[in-house]
């Protein structure tokens, strides 16, 4: 009997629409408004682009080095972005003028993240340190966090009460206001990239050994379920879209992956033109958008997998699935 609560894998080779020339794109963010997005390539450029018409709004004046790294605040108000040589720069959301001069944050490479509350531009190298910046004075505000090992990755979880920090050994769990590690996991898997639930109940990591992803549970830190293997080691190699249902992934062969996050069925797959390199949803969760070598591709995420149908899907499927093993029992049962 076929299971009519599951759909079909989508397979596509031929994205929506494309967008061009724009260097090997390491950051891809979609504005709160869902009608911008920001990119920053290899090319030490940062780009704001109209996402309804696919045309670039502005570009504003190079870093002068490699970028590394590019945030977004939750408001849409703030971008930040780093280089290779540890200076960040940040600019207006709305009309990308610069709001500081670059300023040397770290020696080395960093990476970034906004507060929920956008008040605070977190920071952390390979120095080890997490630094902490004022976003109206662009200041040091407080304490810096030692890690001790380099630091690959920070996200603040929605709430802003946890700050999860990647590090080449570890990953670890701060509390950013009291400045004290509450936890440390991982030892021996070094993560390159994290991503929250939108309900901070889980942390998803991805390191560059196959490109796998874990999934952590936020009370105990104990691993969920077995990990994901065989994904692209990019240091932006998977997204969730906004209500936690689905993820995309990067995969080896320059495919996407889209999985519901519940089970990890696979609903889509989509080939890249060439090795992609960041993914990320649009803000209505129905488009993914995949960053690559000299452009961006847009496709259509299936219907079913669109979050207001999403929990409704899950829900159906669970259903489904056990009816069908308590008839399967009932069977056996009778046959005895």
């Amino acid at each position: 009997m076929k299971d009519k609560a599951t759909h079909p894998v989508i397979q596509s080779s031929v994205p929506d629409r494309e967008f061009d020339g724009l260097g090997r794109v390491s950051v891809i963010a979609v504005f709160p408004d869902g009608r911008r997005m920001a990119t920053s390539s290899s090319e030490n450029m940062l780009r704001l682009w109209d996402l309804k018409n696919g045309t670039m709004m502005m570009e504003p004046e190079e870093h002068g080095s490699d970028l590394r790294d590019m945030a977004l605040s939750r408001d849409g108000r703030l971008i930040a972005s780093s280089d290779c040589r540890g200076y960040v720069i940040a600019w207006h959301g709305d009309t990308g003028r610069p709001l500081t001069q670059a300023f040397n944050a770290h020696a080395y490479n960093c990476w970034l993240d906004f507060s929920p509350d956008s008040a605070t531009l977190a920071t952390g190298s390979a120095d080890c340190m997490v630094k902490f910046w004022n976003t109206k004075t662009w200041q040091l505000q407080g304490t810096s966090l030692n890690c001790g090992n380099g630091v690959t990755c920070i996200r603040y979880s929605p709430s802003g009460e946890l700050l999860a920090i990647a590090t080449n050994n570890n990953i670890q769990i701060w509390n950013p206001v009291g400045r004290a590690r509450t936890a440390s996991f991982g030892h021996g898997a070094p993560s390159v990239s994290l991503v929250w639930t939108p309900d901070g109940k889980c942390l998803l990591s991805g390191n560059h050994d196959g490109g796998i992803i874990r999934e952590w549970d936020s009370l105990t830190w104990e691993q969920v379920g077995n990990i994901w293997e065989g994904g692209s080691d990019s240091r932006n190699n998977f997204a969730m879209n906004w209500n936690g249902t689905v993820v995309a992934t990067l995969a080896t062969s320059n495919h996407v992956h889209l999985w519901w996050l519940s089970d990890r069925r696979t609903i889509a797959i989509f080939r890249h033109s060439d090795t992609p390199s960041c993914v990320t949803f649009s803000m209505d969760g129905k488009h993914i958008l995949v960053g690559g070598i000299d452009k961006i591709s847009e496709w259509t995420v299936p219907e079913h997998a669109w979050p207001e149908h999403a929990l409704q899907e899950q829900v159906t499927y669970q259903v489904y699935s056990h009816s069908i093993s308590v008839h399967s029992s009932s069977h056996f049962w009778f046959q005895g």
